[in-house]
């Protein structure tokens, strides 16, 4: 493939760089554990939603939040920290809410259809309290109308403040979406810039569209 999930492995600590260095707010991460870069504020979404089909929407959106509480996932599950759960649970429902999804909070995960699975992983994020969004193809699966949904919500979260770092095949959604592109091939970086100059470039026009006059 093009080397796009490759890439945020590298970013979060799922992978350590042979060469290169990562920042994240000034503040090198390099090499550092998936849950560290976590806590500096970096998160990240995956092409399959990673979920608990069995737990309810909400408290899946919880599980977020305790990586920063002084419980540990078992013992707030368990109740055994009813103040820390209370705190998360409220938490995880406004992420609900922001991403629209607050009616279903006490369905079971698996329940939800894909479009609303991706949702809640992006609702997950928010009450984990990041600041950059790491979304590995956000858009795979979803119909027309949901894509048209779903880059409402993340300008939405851009002028909010957060940064938003996307990797997807659906062209249309990025150069409709993204202040800056990056396009990749076979792990290497063969185009950056802004979204027309980059559907201009005659590397990613070959790349992507098939045009071999273009290379």
């Amino acid at each position: 493939g093009a080397g796009k999930t490759t890439l945020f492995n590298l970013i979060t600590g799922t992978l350590v760089p042979d060469g290169g260095r990562v920042f994240l707010f000034g503040r090198e991460i390099t090499g550092l554990p998936p849950h560290r870069v976590h806590l500096l504020g970096l998160g990240r979404t995956f092409q399959h939603p990673h979920l608990f089909p069995e737990l309810t929407v909400l408290e899946n959106a919880a599980l977020g939040t305790f990586a920063r509480t002084r419980a540990g996932f078992a013992q707030v599950l368990l109740g055994l920290h009813q103040g820390e759960e209370e705190r998360a649970l409220a938490t995880a429902y406004e992420a609900l809410k922001r991403v629209g999804l607050e009616s279903l909070a006490l369905e079971r995960a698996e329940r939800l259809a894909v479009g609303q699975q991706r949702l809640l992983e992006i609702a997950r994020l928010l009450a984990s309290g990041v600041e950059v969004l790491l979304l590995d193809e956000p858009a795979a699966g979803l119909r027309a109308k949901e894509k048209r949904e779903l880059a409402a919500l993340l300008r939405s979260l851009v002028r909010e403040g957060y940064t938003v770092l996307i990797v997807d095949h659906d062209m249309d959604l990025i150069m409709g979406l993204a202040d800056r592109v990056v396009v990749m091939n076979y792990g290497e970086k063969i185009a950056e810039g802004l979204p027309r100059e980059v559907q201009r470039n005659p590397l990613v026009r070959a790349a992507y569209l098939g045009e071999e006059e273009a290379a």
